[in-house]
């Protein structure tokens, strides 16, 4: 079938918006009208991957919502007329996967990110050739998108799914790293490095988890801003006040968690300093080789974060709950861009003007 979809050609290369033919869904797979999906700093990843890594053309967006069109064979959990939020793939059937830990899957690079499902392309252009479609088992920047029963979650038809597509992604890495990983409980305390979409969403959880401190550091007053009114109790303007010496005051010995969503060496440091004995530091996104003094972490745990280990068919109806509650006020941090102009929303994600871009393809 015809579709619209914002294709990424090449690393310097704008998106642009181009038709393609996408094919029926398979055997376990379903088509999705997309009615939004969010814009993740995931999403720009295909521009820093090595030349030889057959990452494009391709379409990314991994944090789709819609409409099921049709079923393929073997469908009976998904039904035409379902609404569903889209969240990363895995196999099923590997042992991580079987001990209901999917975000561990064993091929979860190769469904998700790279491997021959993803090089190997599932649309074709104008000319006839093929454009990878199988982001994140998705490639939802795009009028509709072929996915897996596996990383699809059935939502109540009265939801609006504008506001809730970053619930696949951002919102579950955020507030899963608060729920799954810290398993914050009421009087403990945290600190997170970078107030986006991820970091915003772990300061939600925790507010709701009972967390005593949340410490909110960024560069940008105006998230700052916006992180005390999604439950942070104190911030620091990066670049300009003492990280550390704050911490130490607010909570002498440190925190019981920090989060460095950054993706920075240097501010992963500052994270593993701010936190007790005993305490915990994740990270979430970077690529850079990190370096940090042994004595550092003395004591202390250092994890890197996998989608907040959290299993989509549970989690996201638990998030949707709190949302309800006024407890995941997702829509301070949401601005809505058509299709159209996809390419001002990557820009407002990567200079942090907007929190959390979601592109809406059916708008004009």
């Amino acid at each position: 079938m015809k579709i619209s979809a914002a294709v990424l050609r090449g690393p310097e290369d704008l998106y642009n918006i181009e038709e393609l033919d996408l094919p029926e869904p398979g055997k376990g797979q379903i088509l999705v009208r997309i009615v939004a999906s969010g814009f993740c700093h995931t999403d720009s990843v295909p521009r820093r991957a090595p030349a030889d890594a057959a990452f494009k053309p391709l379409v990314t967006g991994h944090e789709g919502a819609g409409i099921v069109e049709r079923v393929g064979a073997d469908v009976s959990s998904i039904v035409t007329g379902d609404h569903i939020i889209l969240s990363y793939d895995s196999c099923g059937e590997c042992a991580r996967c079987l001990a209901e830990q999917p975000f561990f899957c064993d091929h979860f690079v190769s469904l998700n990110i790279v491997g021959a499902d993803q090089q190997n392309g599932s649309a074709t252009d104008a000319a006839g050739s093929n454009v990878r479609t199988r982001w994140f088992g998705q490639s939802s920047f795009a009028t509709y998108a072929i996915a897996n029963v596996r990383n699809a979650t059935v939502v109540d038809r009265d939801l609006p799914l504008e506001t809730l597509c970053p619930l696949g992604c951002g919102i579950q890495t955020g507030a899963g790293t608060a729920a799954n990983i810290f398993g914050i409980v009421p009087g403990q305390s945290l600190v997170v490095f970078g107030t986006g979409g991820v970091g915003m969403a772990a300061i939600m959880m925790a507010r709701a988890l009972g967390a005593d401190t949340i410490i909110a550091v960024d560069l940008k007053q105006g998230r700052l801003d916006t992180a005390r009114e999604c439950g942070a109790t104190h911030t620091v303007l990066a670049g300009t006040e003492d990280v550390e010496a704050i911490v130490a005051e607010a909570l002498p010995g440190g925190a019981d968690f920090s989060f460095d969503t950054t993706g920075r060496p240097d501010i992963l440091r500052q994270a593993v300093n701010c936190i007790r004995q005993g305490g915990v530091c994740a990270q979430v996104g970077g690529t850079e080789d990190l370096v940090i003094p042994a004595v550092a972490l003395n004591g202390k745990m250092l994890t890197r974060v996998i989608e907040g280990n959290a299993v989509p068919q549970k989690f996201i109806p638990q998030l949707i709950g709190l949302w309800k509650d006024g407890l995941l006020p997702l829509e301070r941090i949401i601005k809505t861009f058509p299709l159209a102009d996809i390419n001002a929303a990557e820009q407002a994600s990567a200079d942090g003007s907007v929190i959390k871009p979601v592109i809406v393809p059916a708008r004009a």
